[in-house]
């Protein structure tokens, strides 16, 4: 580097130009590598942090079915609990009339008041159960609200399907281009 003076006599620093060398070569390469490297890192980064959402999404979403399914097993489960034989009516009352009586229902056999107790039960649980669901989803239907339930998970399901496979291709080609 030499110095001049300008008009006023201050000293200004002046380049040389000078043919650049190996050693500036390889720094620069060096620079441009490491710059390179960097942006992958950030980019690995954020695919990694992408995965992780998709994972923690799919997770989520078997919790939800499995909730779905446990709340239906346990009320088929109390439901076939709860139901009313022939042999458990005699068991607790003495005679036909007696249960009829207690029911306050018409039967002219126990199994007759049997099938009637059930089919009662079973009206009230639907009934309950539509209204839970209805409350859920807005559907007044049981099965259609489990389906649309089902249907948006899946749905739900195949975007995150889409989403991992794009991330992988792209952590693919990173990894190419760092070969």
């Amino acid at each position: 580097m030499k110095n001049h003076q300008d008009n006023a006599g201050a000293i200004i620093p002046t380049t040389v130009s000078r043919q650049e060398t190996l050693g500036d070569r390889i720094r620069q390469v060096a620079d441009r590598l490491n710059q390179e490297t960097q942006i992958q890192i950030k980019a690995t980064s954020r695919i990694l942090g992408a995965a992780a959402q998709i994972a923690q999404n799919h997770d989520r979403l078997i919790d939800e079915v499995v909730d779905m399914v446990e709340e239906d097993l346990a009320q088929q489960k109390d439901f076939n609990q709860n139901s009313y034989t022939v042999d458990r009516l005699k068991r607790e009352f003495k005679s036909l009339n007696e249960a009829k009586s207690h029911f306050d229902i018409k039967a002219n056999s126990w199994a007759n008041l049997a099938d009637k107790l059930n089919q009662s039960k079973s009206a009230n649980a639907d009934s309950k159960q539509t209204k839970r669901s209805s409350k859920k989803t807005d559907t007044p239907l049981v099965n259609s609200a489990i389906g649309e339930r089902l249907d948006k998970i899946e749905a739900e399901m195949q975007s995150l399907r889409t989403d991992l496979a794009m991330a992988l291709e792209a952590i693919g080609r990173l990894e190419e281009q760092l070969k």
